[in-house]
C-alpha cells in the first residue's frame, strides 16, 4: 500500500481545546494547556505516525477578532500562516456553542481552499447530551464541512474516529519525518513552554498574559541537564506576585516544571529560575523578536 502524509492545521478561537487535542493525537505533551484563553502563542508541530500514514499536525494560537497588542498580532499571524499549504483543516469549536468568534475563524478558513473537518470538542462537559444532534444540524449549513466529529480531547473520546476521517484526505506521499519523531520543536522551546504553563497554572487570574520565558543556559553535564531560565514580567508588582511570599511560589513553579522537564528529557535536571521586569515587552515588536517570537528554535 502507498503511504500518505500531509499537513493538518488545528484552528479555532481561543480556549476551545486545540492544544489538548494535539497532545492526545500525538501521544505526548507538546502544547501547554490551561483554562485560560491565549495560552498557545506559537505554532507547534506534532507528528502522528501510524501504519502507512503520517499526519503533521500544526497547533495554532487562538484567532482574535481584535488584534490589540503586538503579542496578539503575532499570534494572529502565526494562526493564519499555519493555513498556508495545508491539506486538511480541523476547525475546533466548543459544543454546543457557536459564537461570533467562530464565524470569524470560519471566514479565514474558507480561504484555505482545502477540506475542513468540524471538531465539536468538550462533549464530556455537556450537561444535556440531547443538545448535540440539534447543534450538529444547526452548524451543517455554515460550510460544506467534509465531516463533523464530536469529541472530547480531554477524555480521548472519538479521537480514533477523527483520525479515520483525516487519513483519506491526505495526499499519497513518503513520510516527511522519521517514524519515531513527534515534533520539530527544540528541547529548549519545549522547556520554556513547560515553565510558562506552570506559571499560568500557579497564578490563576492574578497576572494575565504579560509573562514570557527565555532560556539562558541549557547544558548537559554528565547525567544532569543544567537549565537556567528567566521569567519576564512587565511591572515590579508582577515580579513580586511570581516570586511569592519568601520565594515560595517561584520555588513551587520550579519544582512542578522540573518534574515535567525530567520526564520529557528522561534524566535529572537542575533548574534555575529568575524573574526580571521588562516593561512593555508584550506590545513591543523589537522585544518580542529578542524573546524569540519571530524565530523560535
Amino acid at each position: 500500500m502507498s503511504r500518505r502524509c500531509g499537513c493538518v492545521a488545528i484552528v479555532g478561537r481561543p480556549n476551545v481545546g486545540k492544544s489538548t487535542l494535539l497532545n492526545y493525537l500525538v501521544g505526548q505533551k507538546l502544547s501547554i494547556t490551561s483554562r485560560k484563553p491565549q495560552t498557545t502563542r506559537d505554532r507547534v508541530i506534532g507528528i502522528h505516525t501510524e501504519g502507512d500514514t503520517q499526519m503533521v499536525f500544526v497547533d495554532t494560537p487562538g484567532m482574535h477578532k481584535a488584534e490589540g497588542r503586538a503579542i496578539n498580532r503575532y499570534m494572529n499571524r502565526e494562526a493564519m500562516a499555519a493555513l498556508n499549504g495545508v491539506d486538511v483543516v480541523l476547525m475546533v469549536v466548543e459544543a454546543p456553542r457557536w459564537t461570533e468568534a467562530d464565524d470569524a475563524v470560519l471566514s479565514v478558513i474558507k480561504h484555505a481552499g482545502c477540506p475542513v473537518i468540524l471538531v465539536l470538542n468538550k462533549i464530556d462537559k455537556m450537561a444535556d447530551k440531547s443538545q448535540l444532534l440539534p447543534f450538529i444540524a444547526s452548524v451543517q449549513s455554515r460550510h460544506e464541512f467534509r465531516d463533523i466529529v464530536p469529541v472530547s480531547a480531554l477524555k480521548a473520546t472519538q479521537l480514533d474516529r477523527l483520525l479515520e476521517c483525516v487519513t483519506p484526505l491526505l495526499p499519497e506521499s513518503e513520510f516527511w519525518y522519521p517514524e519515531d519523531q513527534v515534533t520539530d520543536r527544540s528541547e529548549r522551546f519545549l522547556v520554556a513552554e513547560i515553565i510558562r504553563e506552570k506559571i499560568m497554572r500557579q497564578l490563576g487570574e492574578e497576572i494575565p498574559y504579560r509573562i514570557a520565558v527565555g532560556i539562558d543556559r541549557f547544558v548537559q553535564e554528565g547525567a544532569v541537564t543544567h537549565i537556567d531560565a528567566t521569567i519576564y514580567v512587565e511591572r515590579a508588582g508582577q515580579k513580586a506576585i511570581v516570586i511569592g511570599d519568601k520565594g515560595q511560589r517561584l520555588k513551587q513553579i520550579g519544582e512542578d516544571a522540573r518534574a515535567d522537564i525530567e520526564r520529557m528529557l528522561d534524566g535529572r535536571v537542575m533548574l534555575g529560575l529568575w524573574v526580571k521586569v521588562r516593561s512593555g515587552w508584550s506590545d513591543d515588536e523589537r522585544i518580542l523578536r529578542s524573546l524569540g517570537y519571530d524565530n523560535r528554535e
